[in-house]
């Protein structure tokens, strides 16, 4: 059907000067929304050659932003799109919809008792990943060509890994979290996802992130071994065979800036959703761990703050030795649905991304292959400031791997 939805928006009108006005927006509504395809809402906003969907804690004007929660169900709904959501419409993208998510966007599963799992469609027995975990879906499936969605602590990078697409993390601040849910975070970053590095560097340029220079050869590499043996010896054998020299990186603060991180967001979430639990909609699970922030301590967050800048300095003087750090994205295999409800399986697999939200590094998960019929994905962090590096050198490792 089609929907004539009164918002704010920023555009124009017959010709007249660009403002911020009350406009009368299009919305095709396509119905049965499918959640197993990754959608909470379909719909198509605007016109271009590419298609995009975003996650459910970024703003789209007309529609509700419920973040994957029933506590979330009677919000109004937007007004105004997220500032990034806007910048795509009117760079010749069409959105297609909004997409689920772990609720409340504080899980690593991307399974949701209210709103339902996301399908992986390239492994139908894995979890999607979380907390993107439609942004995703949608993606891995065809059903956009690129999405947006949040990573605070791995929320892109690690539902690209499970889904086997590319997930990029800018650096901290490097796109506007203006209409993105929650309003406060020091680690959150709006991120991309798409199923090559060609799109990858489309969509970076129309969001104003220089990307496009071309990277001729890559020189010496760092790589930190912290993955599963077979894993490390995956991604060396596929970095040795693009012809890359490796150099082994030591980052003493690792684990530790896992365990600051983790302070951090269980702080802020604690603060942001705090208030939701006393409606008893928020899932056991999310609401637990939500609680767990109120007992986070000023010492320990001090100390988290400490540990964020002797990590943030160990990473930038290891860049500075060498233009390039990898590893791999998740420490071990994805789990299986089945394997996922204990857990245990699930509670250290954002040890390897998470660190990079507390330093503010951009960091990229690349698919590289399988293992035992399950994707296996490659990290690659670069300098603050240097998106671009990262999006051509995916683009240069994809054509060795093609070749």
């Amino acid at each position: 059907m089609i929907d004539l939805t009164l918002v704010r928006t920023k555009g124009r009108i017959d010709g007249l000067p660009e403002s911020d006005s009350i406009f009368l927006v299009k919305v095709s509504i396509m119905k049965p929304v499918s959640v197993s395809k990754g959608f909470v809402a379909q719909f198509i906003i605007g016109e271009g050659d590419l298609r995009f969907a975003v996650k459910d804690t970024l703003d789209v004007a007309g529609f509700q932003t419920q973040a994957g929660s029933p506590a979330l169900a009677s919000v109004p709904v937007a007004t105004q799109s997220a500032s990034v959501v806007q910048t795509l419409l009117e760079k010749g993208c069409a959105l297609v919809g909004k997409t689920a998510l772990h609720e409340l966007a504080f899980g690593v599963t991307g399974i949701n008792p209210w709103g339902g799992t996301p399908l992986n469609t390239l492994f139908p027995a894995l979890i999607p990943g979380g907390s993107s975990s439609g942004s995703a879906a949608v993606v891995a499936s065809g059903e956009a060509d690129f999405s947006i969605g949040t990573d605070t602590g791995g929320s892109v990078r690690m539902p690209a890994a499970c889904c086997g697409v590319y997930g990029l993390k800018p650096g901290y601040g490097v796109l506007s979290r203006k209409g993105v849910l929650p309003a406060e975070s020091s680690l959150d970053c709006v991120g991309v996802f798409t199923r090559d590095a060609d799109t990858l560097c489309k969509v970076m340029t129309r969001l104003g992130v220089p990307v496009d220079e071309p990277l001729t050869s890559l020189p010496q590499i760092s790589f930190l071994s912290a993955a599963a043996a077979e894993i490390d010896s995956h991604l060396l054998a596929f970095l040795s065979g693009c012809g890359l020299e490796l150099r082994q990186a030591e980052l003493p603060s690792f684990a530790d800036a896992h365990r600051a991180g983790l302070a951090i967001i269980s702080h802020e979430n604690w603060l942001a959703f705090g208030p939701l639990l006393a409606g008893g909609k928020v899932s056991a699970d999310v609401a637990t761990r939500i609680r767990a922030g109120a007992d986070v301590s000023e010492q320990t967050l001090k100390e988290a703050e400490q540990v964020r800048t002797q990590f943030t300095r160990e990473v930038d003087e290891l860049l500075a030795q060498t233009p390039l750090l990898a590893l791999a994205t998740l420490p071990d295999l994805p789990p299986t649905l089945a394997e996922a409800s204990d857990p245990l399986s699930v509670v250290n697999l954002t040890r390897l991304v998470r660190p990079f939200n507390l330093s503010g590094h951009p960091a990229l998960a690349i698919p590289v292959g399988e293992l035992h019929g399950r994707p296996v994905s490659l990290q690659l962090v670069a300098a603050k400031g240097h998106e671009g590096l990262l999006v051509q050198a995916a683009k240069w490792l994809e054509q060795r791997r093609r070749h």
